[in-house]
């Protein structure tokens, strides 16, 4: 090898194969998505861990036994359910390394794109270490919030990945004014702790995650979960005034499309809450309801990142999103 060759052969991999390969921008976009996907595939196993009592089906971690790396016939279906979750996380190791190479792969080189996926890397790497901690503490309740919490980062990261995948590298600019979004930004904050206090009913209710005894949050389950009705209903009176606004100051289609879809989905995710609280809290409702969780919280960051617009050069052959049109009103076109 010659000193002429020395740098080139420091490169990383990541430089090696974007300096042999330009994906095309639907790739990237499709790598993004796929990422997310997984996020929210990898929340909604958990929960089938939870709510079939398998959260302790291995009983040990990494292993799944003190002998075994895998689940056992004798371990039963239990142990196959814990062992299929764990293996789902290599599935998202790899989505998510599919978005880094993709990003770093793309022709100019976006370093906010390349950070994004790499902060769903350690994401995942501190998730998988804190669910080896909740099996070691037996399923200790507060140990499983904060593994949720951390999921529900993951997808917000994510979601922020996808939609810069559909967005240029320009300065953003507003596309309403500082009131409105002021109103967003309390609707978030809302639904952060609206999530926060789910995470809560979950630890002091009777879905422990595991047959045998497993210590519970110690706090009223029933009032918990009136407070979380209560904060669903501010989050969903919030959305309804921010579509109200929208509508009133002639805001672009974006932003008024992802407020709308996200009173739907509201409004859904409120109805699967009151039927499962007044029907016993049935296992397949629960999981629904944690699916619907991952997808408001999804809509309530696309609103968000609806409000602004960043200029860029689009694919010829791609349609411009409904969060990019243009503002239809001087007076919200900046911010007031």
């Amino acid at each position: 090898m010659t000193r002429a060759d020395a740098p080139t052969s420091r490169r990383s991999p990541l430089a090696f194969i974007a300096a042999r390969w330009t994906p095309d921008p639907r790739t990237v976009r499709r790598a993004a998505l796929a990422a997310l996907v997984m996020a929210v595939v990898i929340v909604v196993t958990g929960g089938a861990v939870r709510l079939t009592g398998s959260g302790l089906g291995c009983p040990t971690w990494p292993k799944c036994t003190e002998d075994s790396i895998t689940s056992t016939r004798e371990m039963g279906v239990h142990g196959a359910i814990e062992f299929g979750n764990r293996l789902l996380t290599y599935v998202l190791c790899a989505a998510v390394g599919w978005a880094i190479v993709a990003a770093r792969s793309q022709k100019p080189f976006r370093r906010s794109l390349t950070r994004l996926g790499w902060a769903q890397f350690w994401i995942v790497m501190g998730n998988a270490i804190l669910g080896g901690i909740v099996v070691l503490v037996g399923l200790n309740p507060y140990t499983v919030a904060a593994h949720f919490l951390l999921s529900s980062a993951l997808i917000a990261v994510a979601t922020v990945m996808w939609q810069r995948t559909r967005e240029g590298d320009g300065a953003p600019r507003p596309l309403v004014g500082k009131a409105v979004r002021q109103l967003v930004w309390f609707m978030v904050a809302a639904s952060v702790l609206l999530i926060a206090v789910g995470t809560v009913v979950t630890g002091a209710g009777p879905h422990a995650g595991d047959s045998s005894e497993v210590a519970r949050m110690p706090v009223d389950w029933e009032t918990v979960s009136k407070l979380h009705a209560v904060l669903a209903w501010i989050v969903v009176t919030l959305t309804f005034a921010l579509w109200f606004v929208l509508k009133a100051v002639d805001a672009p289609g974006g932003p008024l499309a992802r407020t709308r879809e996200l009173f739907l989905i509201l409004l859904a995710q409120g109805a699967i809450g009151y039927v499962q609280y007044f029907t016993d809290l049935p296992e397949v409702l629960v999981g629904l309801h944690m699916f619907g969780s991952c997808v408001m919280w999804i809509w309530v960051l696309l609103v968000l990142l609806s409000l602004r617009e960043r200029p860029g050069t689009a694919a010829p052959e791609v349609a411009v999103p409904a969060a990019q049109e243009p503002a239809t009103s001087a007076s919200i076109a900046g911010p007031r």
